[in-house]
This record gives C-alpha cells, structure tokens and sequence, in this order.
C-alpha cells in the first residue's frame, strides 16, 4: 500500500544555478560541473552512450561558450535541451515553479484504490535534466525528463507532459509503475 509519494528536484535546482549563471556570462567551475554529473539521480540516464563526461563536456561548452562538436546524438540532444533553457530562464522558471508546488498526495488514494497489493510503501517523482525518453520506470521511482514539461503561456495553472495534464501524467505512470 501506498503512503508516500515524494517529489525529488535537487538535480533540477542545481541546474537552475547553472541556467542562471551561465546566461548572466558568470564562468561556471568545472567542480560544479562535475557536482551536477554525480548527482545520483543522474545515474537513471546514464548508459553506454551518455555518462558523467558527456553531461560534464556539454555544460562545459556552454559555460566556456565553445562550439561543441559530438558524434553521440544524446550528447546534442543534452546540449541544445541546456542552451534552450537559457534562451529564456522566464520560460525555464515558469518551468520549474509548479514542479516546486507539486502536491501528490491526492494520487496516494487513487492509487491505493486501483493496485493490486502493492508492497511500496514510497514512491518517488524524479524530475532530471534528460536527453531523450520522456520518462523512465525503475524500481520505485519515476524519473521524468525535466525538459518535456510544457507549462501553458496562457493559463498559469495548466502544465502539461506529452499532451496531458501532469497529474494525470503522474498519475498514469505511477500506476504502471506499481502493477
């Protein structure tokens, strides 16, 4: 059964910083850089073709304002995703700012209701700065790519992922995650 679903963003106000720096023109230190890299809720998208030096080059590029040249199309993807969140940190704050009051617990009884004795007792809603999949499922955790939320320009209140509300969104996912 269900009691808890915990909302994780740390990666993501890291990345804030970062965002917010590197557009300001501050040199973000490669220390930094490497923090952010090993993060360990990075690790859930990191493979054979995307690490911790692939996050560490792209943001490196960016911050030293260099060309960046990768014959790994998740390493681009990861780098125009950033330089896109610095083209209008009022849009990437709009983006973050409902994340940040996200309130989950109306879901726990949802999915009490529909599961079929689940042993977790605690979800996690990871929200990271990936490169391609829009969310990933792994053990007791949904990790979902910060970059796929869409918040409404017109209705403050509305944000989406993939075309649906994110608490449906959320919601949806959890309970594939608990089946």
């Amino acid at each position: 059964m269900v009691k808890r679903i915990k909302t994780k963003l740390d990666v993501i106000e890291g990345m804030l910083y970062y965002w917010q720096a590197t557009s300001e023109r501050e040199k973000v230190g490669e220390t930094y850089l490497n923090s952010l890299a090993n993060q360990p809720e990075m690790n859930y998208i990191y493979d054979d073709e995307f690490n911790r030096e692939s996050v560490r080059r792209a943001l490196s590029a960016i911050s030293n304002r260099e060309i960046f040249h990768s014959e790994n199309k998740k390493e681009r993807i990861f780098w125009n995703n950033n330089m896109w969140m610095m083209e209008d940190l009022d849009y990437t704050k709009t983006m973050v700012a409902p994340l940040k009051t996200l309130n989950l617990d109306l879901l726990v009884e949802k999915l009490n209701s529909k599961s079929i004795d689940s042993h977790i007792e605690e979800l996690e809603v990871i929200f990271i700065p990936g490169h391609a999949d829009e969310y990933k499922i792994t053990d007791d955790k949904l990790i979902i790519n910060f970059f796929r939320v869409k918040p409404d320009l017109y209705e403050d209140d509305k944000v989406t992922i993939g075309d649906k509300p994110i608490i449906d969104y959320i919601e949806e996912k959890l309970n594939e995650l608990i089946k």
